[in-house]
């Protein structure tokens, strides 16, 4: 007759079992994990790419986004307040020096110009008659003048026949004082209108001057709107191309409004942005490489703007080569401005190998396997990057992304 078994002795046939089983489990682990150390795998050569390690120079670059842009661009503004009246240059056309852009509606520069002109003619009117009074006015004290001359010189002989008949006593004291005191008189009188005639002069000087300086400020006035009268078609001050023009006819423009932007298309230059991150490695006249298309082109930072949008900073590039064939207006660019430069590094092909960590697992080819080494990284730029040790100029590199493999030490390579 079996007998039931006691809750302990259940507790512990339980612990064996489970003990059994996490050995098992152990031992399978481990058996997996020796499989993998003992089997490597096999990577095909098809699926990667490497480089040979040289030796030679690198340099640090940063990297930026860029735009080619035209390198002067003339903006051109409306000389007068008015309306578009007629669009002679589309966007994109060619246009040379003193070919117009824009015709202008010139009707109330117009209105102001004639107003103008007749204003200057009445002051011209009023110059005339004001010489023509202050003329006559001088004419009538110069003929007040000689009589009074006249009449002077008449007394003065009075007076000398009065003291010689009061010499001969043929004449009187009193008719000798009275005919002094009459020439006397008669002199005032000359002066007075000496004076008066002089007075006049100046006044009749002054009021000719004012009037010429008020005809003079009107004429200069006047050219300068006979000037702008002529501007109202717009023109190029340059040989170029139209990149922007106002093609809205009738919009009313203000004098200042920009209303055309003509390029010079035989010269170009880079604007770039990157972020205020790397502002501080910037500087002008620092060097640059411009990648367009394929093409490598050099250059140096011209000007940094100061202000910081939206955490991006602007810079301006000058090629060495600014009419290069392949510079076209907007075309985007790469742009690595060079921060570090160094000769005969040891140096790789960059690739997806690379993480840009200063420790990291490199693949050396040898033979049919891919052995593993930590290489300290040193500068990198977007074509190479340079290993600082346990790598040999000639060693073949994979630089493919071998992430998946960091954990082992070597791998086999199959054709």
């Amino acid at each position: 007759m079996d007998r039931e078994l006691s809750e302990a002795k259940i507790k512990q046939n339980k612990r064996k079992a489970y003990g059994k089983i996490g050995l098992v489990a152990l031992v399978v682990l481990l058996a997996i994990m020796g499989l993998r150390l003992v089997l490597k795998p096999t990577v095909s050569k098809a699926t990667i790419n490497t480089a040979i390690a040289t030796l030679g120079p690198i340099e640090a670059t940063i990297t930026a986004s860029g735009v080619i842009v035209p390198e002067t661009e003339e903006i051109i503004s409306s000389p007068i307040p008015a309306r578009i009246q007629k669009v002679l240059r589309q966007s994109g056309e060619k246009i040379k020096t003193g070919e117009s852009v824009l015709q202008l509606d010139k009707e109330s520069t117009l209105t102001s110009f004639n107003k103008l002109k007749d204003e200057q003619q009445l002051k011209q009117n009023k110059a005339s008659k004001l010489r023509i009074e202050l003329q006559r006015d001088l004419n009538d004290l110069q003929a007040q003048y000689n009589i009074k001359k006249m009449r002077v010189k008449s007394l003065e002989s009075v007076v000398a026949d009065e003291r010689y008949l009061l010499k001969i006593g043929g004449g009187t004291p009193e008719n000798t004082r009275q005919a002094e005191l009459n020439l006397q008189v008669a002199q005032l009188e000359l002066k007075l209108l000496q004076d008066q005639i002089q007075n006049k002069k100046v006044a009749m000087q002054a009021d000719l001057k004012e009037l010429g300086f008020e005809m003079d400020m009107q004429a200069r006035d006047i050219e300068e709107l006979q000037r702008t009268i002529n501007q109202a078609e717009v023109t190029a001050n340059r040989n170029g191309v139209v990149t922007w023009v106002n093609t809205e006819i009738g919009a009313a423009v203000n004098k200042g409004d920009i209303v055309a932007r003509v390029a010079d298309l035989n010269s170009f230059k880079v604007k770039a942005s990157i972020a205020d991150a790397y502002a501080d490695q910037l500087r002008p006249g620092g060097p640059v490489i411009v990648r367009v298309n394929d093409t490598d082109l050099r250059g140096t930072i011209s000007t940094i703007e100061p202000a910081v949008a939206n955490g991006i900073v602007t810079f301006f590039v000058q090629l060495d080569y600014k009419n290069h064939a392949l510079l076209r207006p907007s075309l985007r660019v790469e742009v690595y401005a060079i921060t570090s430069f160094k000769d005969k590094v040891v140096r790789v092909k960059n690739g997806p190998f690379y993480n840009g960590a200063h420790d990291q697992a490199v693949f050396v080819v040898q033979g049919d396997k891919a052995v593993r080494r930590t290489v300290q990284i040193g500068e990198s730029n977007f074509d190479f990057v340079e290993l600082k040790d346990k790598i040999a100029p000639g060693e073949e590199v994979i630089v493919s992304d071998m992430k998946e493999y960091s954990h082992l030490s070597e791998i086999n390579l199959k054709n």
